[in-house]
């Protein structure tokens, strides 16, 4: 059946069914959104409209909650077609297979002329999720995303059954969303007059002012087209480093004892930048007024807050960073950091919500309810599991998607590593040297896209597939352990995949490497020799 992610179980009778040009759905309560979605989706793509006659042939949609969260059966007889999901999700995601059963076609926005008959294999099959935190980090704040770009990247996570997007917001070198309070974010913060073109060795610059804001009802409207498709969005708003486009549009954010913030701009290159935010009340009091105004837009249970690449010279020097460290008893730079993660951690509980940073909030304590995206290796999320964190396994060197995907001169703008698509295959998110009870810790995984040298959506595109599916299948299969994969079932699974990539416009890169056009000739990268360290 070709089916990716990998089904749990899967039968084949032999035959198929046709479809038929009107068969009826017939849904059961709790399956009106998969119902929704197919009639908005996959009847424009097929041309079959689901609303046939009562003696007809049938598609039915029910919820049966023995079957557990996310899980689905999908039955296919001549007579008719079941899709039951012990929930809601479960039911969305065996529509999503159905649909990969259709062949690629299904995956257009509307029918070829002189398309044969739609039919399904005879088939019955079980499925759930191993993990429920299935994740894409989308970094919008390096190269910004018009939102309906945004919103194509939901409908390709749904395709491959991946529930979580990471939005990364903010950073030094651009601030996304409308915060009503400080317009002064968007409209200073909010774009940049040039851009680094490669990273920090290129002598390359685009000279044109590059930016984008998301208004508070675009995001409403990208969190409500996610739900829809049982996708949840985690915004990141970066704190304390990664700050520079917040300090340019409110200086007094910055460290003014140490540095003239008033003549920081939002930063035009790439990297570990040295200007953080001033640990004062005045800061800490502004960042709960922006968050006020985004847990108001955002209504899931994580918020991330960043936290990583903080460097500590600025408070170091300032005066009113080591008064502060005195004020609240933090002992050091470390432990300041750490004060500050736990204020917004209590901040957040008492919303209702959850923190959830990267693994540097380890760093000088954390507090209990905080969740950690492990990404500089293993041992961050290691730790985390330890001490009863719960972690988001992302661990740079298996899942950062702007790593380069082969070695050799046409690769665009290499970066680190190589990562190739087998490499993503074989990641495995739960270490070894975690106890069953500590493995409980790792809720999910997800793969990591940065943008700086992605500076169109086509790039992006080509960084992200086809390795994204694999971690699809990492997510969401139940697989064996990495050395014991069947690599070459997965290449021959993609085969078929790639064909519903083409029918969705998805520029992947391909499996003989970059056709002409996604090359980026004379653009350097930083690409590194040897296998990524894995620690």
């Amino acid at each position: 059946m070709d089916l990716i992610p990998r089904v749990r179980r899967g039968q084949v009778a032999g035959g198929r069914a046709e479809l038929g040009a009107g068969p009826r759905l017939v849904v059961g309560a709790g399956a009106e959104g998969a119902a929704r979605w197919m009639r908005t989706v996959l009847a424009p793509a097929t041309g079959v409209e689901f609303d046939g006659e009562p003696d007809g042939p049938a598609v039915h949609l029910a919820v049966d909650e023995a079957l557990g969260r996310e899980a689905y059966r999908l039955t296919v007889t001549p007579g008719g077609v079941r899709l039951t999901g012990g929930d809601a999700a479960g039911v969305f995601w065996a529509a999503q297979t159905m649909r990969q059963l259709l062949g690629p076609g299904a995956f257009r926005k509307a029918p070829l002329p002189g398309a044969a008959p739609w039919t399904l294999p005879v088939c019955d099959i079980e499925d759930r999720p191993r993990f429920h935190w299935r994740g894409f980090m989308l970094d919008v704040a390096r190269h910004f995303m018009p939102k309906d770009g945004v919103l194509r990247h939901l409908d390709l996570m749904a395709a491959h059954k991946l529930n979580v997007l990471h939005l990364h917001l903010t950073d030094d070198q651009g601030w996304r969303p409308e915060i009503a309070r400080y317009p002064r974010l968007t409209e200073v913060g909010g774009w940049r007059h040039r851009t680094k073109v490669g990273l920090r060795e290129s002598p390359l610059w685009d000279e044109r002012p590059h930016g984008g804001c998301y208004s508070q009802d675009d995001l409403r409207e990208i969190v409500a087209y996610a739900a829809a498709r049982f996708i949840t969005v985690v915004p990141e708003i970066d704190i304390p480093g990664h700050s520079q486009a917040a300090i340019a549009a409110y200086p007094e954010l910055g460290n003014a004892d140490v540095v003239d913030t008033a003549a920081l701009p939002v930063l035009d290159h790439w990297g570990v930048n040295p200007n953080v935010l001033a640990p004062t009340e005045a800061t800490v009091r502004f960042y709960e007024n922006v968050l006020t105004e985004l847990l108001d837009v955002f209504p899931g249970t994580f918020f991330h807050i960043g936290g990583d690449e903080c460097p500590k010279e600025q408070w170091r020097a300032s005066p009113a960073a080591q008064a502060r460290i005195a004020e609240l008893g933090a002992g050091d730079e470390d432990g300041l950091q750490s004060a500050l993660i736990r204020h917004f951690d209590r901040w957040l509980a008492d919303r209702g919500r959850r923190l959830i940073g990267w693994d540097e909030i380890l760093e000088g304590g954390l507090a209990q309810g905080a969740a950690v995206s492990s990404w500089r290796g293993y041992a961050g999320g290691v730790a985390a599991a330890r001490a009863g964190h719960d972690v988001v396994m992302c661990p740079q060197s298996q899942v950062y998607l702007d790593w380069r995907q082969a070695d050799g001169p046409d690769e665009p703008v290499p970066i680190s590593h190589v990562r190739t698509l087998e490499d993503v295959y074989r990641f495995e998110p739960v270490p070894a040297e975690l106890t069953a009870a500590e493995a409980e810790h790792v809720i999910g995984t997800q793969a990591n896209v940065w943008t700086e040298v992605l500076d169109s959506p086509r790039a992006v595109d080509y960084a992200v597939y086809p390795r994204l599916a694999a971690l699809a299948e990492v997510a969401w299969s139940q697989l064996p352990p990495p050395a014991e994969r069947d690599w070459p079932d997965f290449e021959a699974r993609m085969g078929t995949h790639y064909a519903r990539l083409d029918a969705l416009g998805v520029e992947y890169r391909p499996p003989g490497g970059p056709r002409p056009w996604q090359r980026r000739p004379g653009v350097p990268g930083r690409p590194l020799e040897g296998p990524p360290p894995i620690v």
